[in-house]
């Protein structure tokens, strides 16, 4: 019984830690192409003056 509680434990931290680390992904993916898409505005504004 002891080694099933375990095996329990040590799943819910795994599927905690991967959905962080998905959280993680995501945002971070969306936050670069949202600075990416700022600095191409910018530079298009650059090499029109």
């Amino acid at each position: 019984m002891a080694f099933l509680a375990s095996f329990i434990q040590t799943a819910v931290k795994l599927v905690l830690m991967a959905a962080v680390a998905g959280c993680g992904l995501f945002f971070g993916k969306k936050l670069r192409d949202r600075k990416d898409e700022k600095t191409a505005a910018e530079t298009l504004v650059q090499n029109e003056k």
